[in-house]
């Protein structure tokens, strides 16, 4: 029996079929990937024909579908990293090489109570929490407050909501929270709220910030020193991906090079 055939089946038990409303992913034989919002009555067009919603809605996760021009396509859901990178956004996101990075530095764990200082397009807000973590934030733009809030909906559920309030402030000005566990920072000036962090921060919180220039990487260390953080580093994470073809094994072409500098820190003591 062929495999290539689309898949009519009901979806097996335990497999949840895509429901209008969520994100499919559809790749096809040469490894290209489109990202689609499902709508009853939909269709997705290409070069390859047309793709209608209503072939993948009530499909499980996995299934093949076919355009008009008989074009192949595998839907399937899709992972946190394709979103980022493939989403609506008004700012630059951070790469998920680096959201990765933030959440092993930042030790974020369910419960954690984080402020995040700069959502642009909520990339770090999803991994935030989908990480478990309870999220404030604080971000300057109105559009890139309401653009982080529809992304974080739309990839985690309106549910998500519940863990995850948005306030139009400038961090720079003071941090209204207390007891915070961490504070991430993806500002261009973010020593500025160094010291507003420390009073805001239990002891043994962790603050992380993404920086692009070493300049500003020193700037940060100093400010951090002296508002009584310590334990830091600073890292950054280089991607290289390898090419793995038969006997033909290398490394690609093109690498995920610098994208920015990461730097964390400890409060050792309440600021004086």
């Amino acid at each position: 029996m062929s495999s290539d055939r689309p898949s009519a089946e009901p979806a097996a038990t335990g497999l949840r079929p895509f429901e209008a409303g969520e994100r499919a992913l559809l790749f096809d034989s040469k490894g290209r990937r489109y990202l689609v919002l499902l709508e009853k009555g939909g269709d997705f067009h290409t070069h390859a024909g047309s793709v209608p919603h209503d072939s993948v809605l009530g499909q499980p996760e996995g299934s093949i579908v076919r355009s008009t021009l008989g074009a192949r396509y595998i839907a399937v859901r899709p992972t946190l990293a394709e979103i980022v990178l493939k989403m609506p956004r008004g700012a630059q996101v951070i790469y998920p090489k680096d959201l990765g990075q933030i959440l092993v530095m930042a030790d974020i764990s369910p419960g954690a109570r984080v402020l995040e200082a700069g959502l642009g397009s909520g990339a770090l807000s999803m991994a935030l929490l989908r990480a478990g973590a309870d999220v404030v934030g604080y971000e300057l733009r109105e559009d890139f407050a309401k653009r982080a809030t529809a992304n974080v909906a739309a990839f985690l559920g309106e549910a998500a909501l519940q863990r995850y309030r948005v306030e139009l402030r400038d961090v720079y000005e003071g941090i209204g929270e207390k007891g915070l566990d961490r504070v991430l920072l993806d500002l261009p000036e973010p020593w500025r709220a160094v010291k507003h962090a420390a009073v805001s921060m239990r002891p043994g919180g962790i603050i992380v910030s993404y920086l692009p220039t070493v300049g500003q990487v020193m700037t940060l260390r100093e400010a951090l020193a002296d508002a009584g953080f310590g334990m830091a580093e600073t890292v950054e994470v280089l991607l290289r991906p390898w090419h793995v073809e038969g006997q033909s094994v290398r490394p690609e072409h093109r690498m995920v090079g610098h994208t920015g500098f990461l730097t964390a820190a400890r409060l050792m003591a309440l600021a004086p």
